[in-house]
């Protein structure tokens, strides 16, 4: 059994790509707020949401996931509320930043892991274009407070690197780390 250790519907969409099979259980596992690096943070992040689950599904393959957004060392995780969104995208506005995805694999008592980096540039935005999208909605259980699929596409000027990590879900590197493992998905 393959179990996908998150409530993402984000995350669940892209694993379809890679296998129909899965099961989701979302993970109640504390996350750390400090690691030795933004990278380090994320993979953290993960291994303990896989972790939560496996320990519970030792037979099973557990996939955990942690998306953070990082400028200038800065990390950007979920926005505190409207202001919270508000002030994260005026950051981000104009500027280059990092998405971070952590992965890890959970299977037969073995933990694998991996990350995937992407570079996402942000064009200017006024404070008016800011509101209007926070008040959609859409930024406010978002990492970094925007989503790439999602109405923030009209400020994203390029990115270099994978898009599927943007979203939540790197997949070619989760393929690519499963096969590494010897664990098909």
């Amino acid at each position: 059994m393959i179990i996908l250790a998150s409530g993402s519907p984000r995350r669940h969409e892209l694993l379809k790509k890679l296998c129909k099979n899965f099961v989701v259980e979302v993970s109640d596992a504390k996350e750390v707020q400090q690691a030795d690096s933004p990278k380090t943070l994320a993979i953290e992040n993960a291994k303990l949401k896989a972790s939560s689950i496996a320990a519970k599904n030792p037979d099973a393959v557990v996939i955990g996931a942690d998306t953070i957004v990082v400028l200038n060392g800065e990390i950007f995780g979920k926005p505190d509320g409207v202001a919270g969104a508000e002030k994260m995208l005026a950051q981000l506005a104009g500027k280059k930043h990092e998405v971070i995805t952590g992965l890890a694999i959970c299977a037969g008592g073995k933990i694998f892991t991996a990350s995937e980096v992407t570079e996402v540039y942000f064009g200017e935005m006024t404070a008016e274009e800011i509101r209007e999208y926070v008040a959609t909605g859409e930024p406010l259980d978002k990492s970094g407070s925007y989503a790439l699929q999602g109405g923030a596409t009209k400020f994203i000027e390029k990115i270099y690197g994978d898009w599927s990590n943007v979203v939540g879900l790197p997949v070619y590197r989760l393929r690519k780390l499963a096969q590494a493992a010897n664990i098909n998905l």
